[in-house]
C-alpha cells in the first residue's frame, strides 16, 4: 500500500468528492492560488477553477456566511478556516445559523457543510493561537465533531463529513500536515461516530484522539517493557462519542485513562469520565484519570510549552496510578 502525507488525504478526500458531486466547493483564505496555508489544497485551482475553490479575504464571519446560505440553498460547502483559533470570528455563523437551520426551519433545510482546519497547539504560537476547540463546538446540538489522528483515518472521515447531510466540524493538526501513513487508492470511507481500537490490551484503557494520541502510544511501548498491557483507544469522533466502544474496553481491563490535549474544565475528558462512572461504575477498580493541558492559556516560552502540554510521561504515570504501581 502506497505511504502518504497527512495533507495529500485531506487534498484527495475533497478532491475526489468534488470530482463526484459539481455542488461541493472549497472556499477559504489562501486555498486556491496559494494552494492552501499547508498545502492541503495542492493542485485543486488547477482542476476545479476558481468558482470551485475560491479565494476568500480574511473575513471568517463573512465566508461561513456565504457558506452556510449556499447550503440552504443546494451546494455542499468545504469552508476551510486557517486555523480554528480564527473560527471564533465565525462562530456565530457555524453555532446559529449551521447548527439549528434545520431545527429552525421544521426540516425545510439541510445544512450539508464541512468546517476544516487545524486545531490546538503547534508549537510556538502564542496563547491565541494554541487553542483546541473540540469541547467548544461537541457542547452544540446539530454539529458533528470528527479529529483524526492520522492519513488513513483522515481521508476516510472527510469523505464521509462531506457527504453527510449535517454540518460537520473536522479539526486537524498543523503538526499532522506532514506526517506520513498508508492509505489505500481505491475508494474507501469510515462511518462517523465510530472510535477504533488501535492497540489491544488488558490491563487499563487509554482513550485519546487527534495528535496527542502519539504520546499514548509512546508510553503504551514503554509500559509493555515492564509487563503492562494497554488498550488505546481512538474515538476519531468526539460527537456523537462512541460510548460503546468506551464502555466496552473498560469493562474489559477496569482502568481508564484519557488523554486530551485541551484545558480539563469542561472538557471531552470530562464527559467521558461522566459516562464511564454513571455506566459502568461497578466495573471500575481505580478512580477514573485526566491528562490534560495545564488549565492556563498557552505559554510562548518552549520549556513553559513542554511543562503545559500533555506526554508520554504524564500517560506512564497515570496508568501506574491507575495500577497502584
Amino acid at each position: 500500500m502506497r505511504t502518504i502525507q497527512f495533507r495529500e488525504a485531506v487534498c484527495e478526500a475533497m478532491s475526489e468528492e468534488m470530482r463526484r458531486d459539481e455542488s461541493i466547493y472549497l472556499i477559504g483564505e489562501e486555498v486556491a492560488e496559494y494552494n492552501g496555508a499547508y498545502k492541503a489544497s495542492k493542485g485543486m485551482l488547477d482542476e476545479f477553477g476558481p468558482k470551485r475553490v475560491i479565494d476568500a479575504p480574511i473575513a471568517e464571519l463573512g465566508f461561513a456566511g456565504i457558506a452556510v446560505g449556499s447550503a440552504m440553498n443546494g451546494n455542499r460547502p468545504i469552508v476551510e478556516f486557517m486555523t480554528f483559533n480564527f473560527s471564533l470570528v465565525g462562530i456565530d455563523q457555524i453555532i446559529n445559523n449551521a447548527a439549528k437551520m434545520r431545527q429552525m426551519s421544521g426540516g425545510q433545510f439541510n445544512i450539508p457543510i464541512v468546517f476544516r482546519g487545524p486545531t490546538a497547539s503547534a508549537g510556538q504560537l502564542g496563547a491565541t493561537h494554541s487553542q483546541a476547540f473540540e469541547n467548544w463546538y461537541a457542547n452544540v446540538p446539530g454539529l458533528k465533531v470528527v479529529v483524526p489522528s492520522n492519513p488513513y483515518d483522515a481521508k476516510g472521515l472527510l469523505k464521509s463529513a462531506i457527504r453527510d447531510n449535517d454540518p460537520v466540524i473536522f479539526m486537524e493538526s498543523e503538526q499532522m500536515y506532514g506526517d506520513k501513513g498508508e492509505v489505500p487508492e481505491g475508494e474507501y470511507t469510515i462511518p462517523l461516530g465510530v472510535a477504533e481500537i488501535k492497540r489491544e490490551g488488558k490491563d487499563v484503557t487509554i482513550v485519546s484522539f487527534g495528535k496527542i494520541i502519539k504520546e499514548a502510544y509512546k508510553a503504551a511501548d514503554e509500559l509493555e517493557k515492564e509487563g503492562i498491557s494497554c488498550e488505546i483507544i481512538d474515538l476519531r469522533t468526539v460527537r456523537p462519542l462512541d460510548q460503546e466502544a468506551i464502555l466496552n474496553s473498560v469493562k474489559k481491563t477496569n482502568r481508564l485513562v484519557i488523554l486530551e490535549e485541551a484545558w480539563p474544565f469542561g472538557s471531552i475528558s470530562s464527559e467521558i469520565t461522566y459516562l464511564v462512572q454513571e455506566q459502568a461504575f461497578d466495573h471500575l477498580d481505580a478512580p477514573i484519570q485526566r491528562i490534560t493541558t495545564a488549565d492556563t492559556p498557552a505559554p510562548y516560552s518552549p520549556v513553559l510549552l513542554e511543562e503545559w502540554l500533555p506526554n508520554a510521561n504524564d500517560v506512564v504515570n497515570a496508568v501506574k496510578k491507575v495500577l497502584y504501581k
